[in-house]
């Protein structure tokens, strides 16, 4: 049992990096996040029968509907939203469980998706280039002179490289935290780091759970962006059920693995966290490890609660420079397009006909365009606006035939 526990907080470990940087890049709690992804976890694994070595933490995905609803909307409104995304996973449960997932391969092919990734990741390259040069995200204010800014950006950006690319085994996992930890020392050195708030924290602290309200338009505007990660789910789910050699598709079934990360997904938005996902970083871990135990993943949840009772460490997690952060988001939102990309690729998409490179071009200029569209009192714009475009042009546009 020891041993497990051990290897619980080692996964934590592994997805600390991520899943911190989330609630930081947002204005959210991480001491939240931690409660978040802990608390769905357990949910997780309840209701899959401890089968299905999985963690949830923070998503990327909603990085940029996030901070735009915030400023729109406020918090409590953007809670209410996150919490109405789960409605989007129930209803891929409900639809997988009678249908299969046939459906949603065809409803939404890679055509649709990988633009819709590449929005998310390239909508966010504003903030990253602000943060890196030592601005605040939206570019309004200056924190920090830009040689310093810089240096430590480069700093946490160039650790990140070089063990995402050349360590070995589970420390390859620990790319983003090496590139925190790195460009801290940095910014230590360099006078840009204030430790009051750390030395003034108390070791035990209360997680800052907020009350969300709801607001259908924030809701709306959120919804859409629910679709790519909902589908990344099932895909992360294949994956593992083939690193175990189990059939997680059908015992205890995808309709229960994508009911209980909607379920996780609910209990963020209630308790002020970011959505949760299914976390590649600790699904590599288990392969590398060969820690199978779903077991494992439950110990890692009640580490990540521990952990988000820890004022000290909320304290120093939010003193964290930005332009640490903005280094690492380069590569971070970058490799998110890429994947999007891939995405095309991987999947053997035809994205040479006419038809694929209009619904892949319309999508992008909308998504990272200045478009809006207001429908009564809705208002429709980025990456919701995206998904629904290309959504719409692929179920429109006939589709062409092979000789044409």
């Amino acid at each position: 049992m020891l041993k497990e526990i051990v290897i619980g907080a080692q996964m934590l470990f592994v997805a600390f990096g991520a899943l911190v940087l989330v609630p930081l890049l947002t204005g959210l709690s991480p001491a939240v996040a931690l409660l978040s992804a802990g608390i769905g976890t357990l949910i997780f694994q309840f209701l899959t029968g401890r089968q299905v070595p999985i963690f949830l933490g923070s998503s990327f995905a909603f990085i940029a509907p996030i901070i735009a609803a915030q400023q729109q909307w406020g918090l409590a409104a953007t809670q209410g939203a996150i919490l109405s995304v789960s409605l989007v996973y129930f209803a891929f449960a409900l639809a997988i469980y009678f249908l299969g997932t046939g459906f949603i391969h065809r409803l939404f092919p890679p055509v649709v998706i990988a633009p819709v990734i590449m929005v998310i990741g390239l909508s966010l390259a504003p903030s990253a280039t602000n943060m890196a040069m030592g601005l605040s995200g939206d570019g309004s204010q200056v924190l920090f002179s830009k040689t310093n800014a810089l240096c430590v950006a480069s700093t946490a950006l160039l650790a990140t490289i070089i063990v995402a690319l050349y360590c070995k085994g589970l420390s390859k996992l620990l790319a983003i935290l090496a590139g925190i930890g790195s460009g801290y020392l940095l910014s230590f050195f360099l006078g840009m780091t204030d430790f009051t708030p750390v030395n003034a924290a108390a070791w035990f602290s209360l997680p800052p759970i907020t009350k969300p309200s709801f607001n259908l338009e924030a809701i709306i505007f959120m919804l859409p962006v629910a679709l790519a990660p909902a589908i990344e789910h099932i895909g992360d789910v294949a994956v593992i059920a083939q690193i175990c050699e189990k059939p997680f598709i059908t015992k205890p079934g995808l309709h229960k693995t994508m009911a209980g990360d909607g379920i996780a997904v609910a209990i963020a938005g209630c308790l002020g966290g970011p959505p949760v996902t299914t976390y590649s970083e600790v699904t590599g871990a288990v392969s590398i490890t060969g820690a199978k135990n779903a077991q494992i993943m439950i110990y890692a949840a009640l580490t990540a609660i521990v952990l988000a009772f820890s004022g000290k460490l909320a304290a120093l997690l939010s003193s964290m420079p930005t332009p640490i952060m903005g280094g690492i988001m380069l590569l971070l939102f970058g490799s998110i397009a890429a994947m999007g990309a891939r995405t095309l690729l991987d999947k053997d998409a035809d994205i040479c006909n006419e038809r694929s490179v209009v619904i892949i071009a319309l999508t992008l200029v909308v998504g990272l365009g200045t478009l809006s569209v207001e429908i009564g009192f809705v208002k429709l714009q980025g990456i919701g606006l995206a998904a629904i475009v290309a959504i719409l042009l692929n179920l429109l546009l006939p589709k062409l035939s092979q000789q044409s």
